[in-house]
């Protein structure tokens, strides 16, 4: 975390009404005057938090940071299994994003995010490719049904012991039936001791497969406030059981509409849940886009990627987008 800007607060925040009876909690640091960008949190469902604030040169930047549909401040709460989870999609959260550009009046910002939070900055950057100056991403996904089979079931020959475990907490399901879709039912459950017991396996399984970075120090899906870890897994295995409503491969074969607008993507070579292949792909198909591969990192990240990715977003606030001369972050 050396490479961190100090803590900020923000300036402004507000609730958002994108409609459907939604509020989207937002939030703005930083400089007024600065360089717009918007921090497209992952999951889905895991919230903006606090630390993303400090990724940016506070005097450079003006920080958007918003919960999408379901999570963190945003109402109603995805952790309440009355609420409707058929207004929360891909195209929702483009919807939603856009509103919040006019309303904060951003004629065209950054775009900064890992995770699900790059599967939604490339749908919505696909969209909008004249609201996005950059795009810096930590972790490249595009939530192809190829990838969560990947994460759901293939990288179970990693750690079959667990896997298993996180079979039977999806009675009835076969070994090769659609897992995602039975926990995305027990998630939503009336039963509040079957949507906790869904979610605890659910949280386990992820754990296992970050387990090689964590070390065993802690548990990051599983250590979360039990409201946030609710969301966090009914808004996973609806998005994920959907393909996220996205034409499988769509991001790649669409990615020729980032035409023009500059791209860093860095990723881990050991990342577990999301491989350095799709990253790689993307790459290709993207020709502004730099790829830089961390060697030591797996899907978390760690102080060489977050390095990576504040020089760059560094580099971008001063309307670099060449590598060369690159300024960098503090500690980097």
């Amino acid at each position: 975390m050396d490479h961190l800007y100090p803590p900020i607060e923000p300036y402004e925040t507000g609730m958002l009404d994108v409609g459907d009876g939604n509020l989207v909690y937002w939030e703005v640091c930083g400089n007024p005057e600065g360089k717009a960008a918007l921090v497209v949190h992952g999951g889905p469902g895991s919230g903006c938090g606090t630390v993303a604030r400090r990724h940016f040169d506070p005097d450079r930047y003006r920080i958007v940071l918003f919960d999408q549909r379901g999570c963190g401040s945003s109402t109603p709460h995805a952790s309440d299994p009355s609420t409707d989870m058929s207004h929360n999609t891909t195209r929702h959260l483009i919807a939603d994003m856009e509103l919040l550009r006019e309303h904060l009046d951003v004629g065209k910002w950054l775009l900064y995010g890992g995770s699900w939070g790059s599967t939604l900055i490339l749908a919505y950057a696909e969209q909008h490719p004249e609201r996005v100056s950059e795009i810096v991403i930590t972790g490249v996904t595009t939530t192809r049904r190829s990838e969560s089979d990947w994460l759901y079931r293939g990288v179970g020959r990693f750690f079959p012991e667990q896997w298993d475990r996180f079979l039977a907490g999806a009675p009835g399901t076969p070994r090769d039936g659609d897992l995602v879709a039975a926990y995305a039912a027990l998630a939503g459950h009336a039963d509040p001791a079957v949507r906790a017991k869904a979610t605890a396996d659910w949280c386990a399984w992820e754990d296992a497969v970050v387990s090689a970075e964590t070390k065993g120090a802690s548990n990051p899906y599983s250590d979360r406030p039990s409201a946030a870890r609710l969301a966090l897994v009914r808004i996973c295995s609806h998005y994920f059981s959907h393909g996220a409503w996205l034409e499988e491969g769509a991001l790649l074969r669409d990615a020729h509409r980032l035409a023009g607008i500059p791209g860093v993507l860095v990723h881990g070579r050991l990342d577990m849940a999301g491989p350095l292949h799709t990253a790689w792909e993307l790459c290709r198909a993207w020709p502004d886009a730099e790829l830089i591969v961390v060697e030591d990192s797996g899907h978390m990240g760690n102080d060489t990627a977050r390095g990576h990715a504040l020089a760059a977003l560094n580099r971008f606030a001063d309307g670099v987008s060449s590598a060369s001369n690159a300024p960098r972050g503090p500690g980097v």
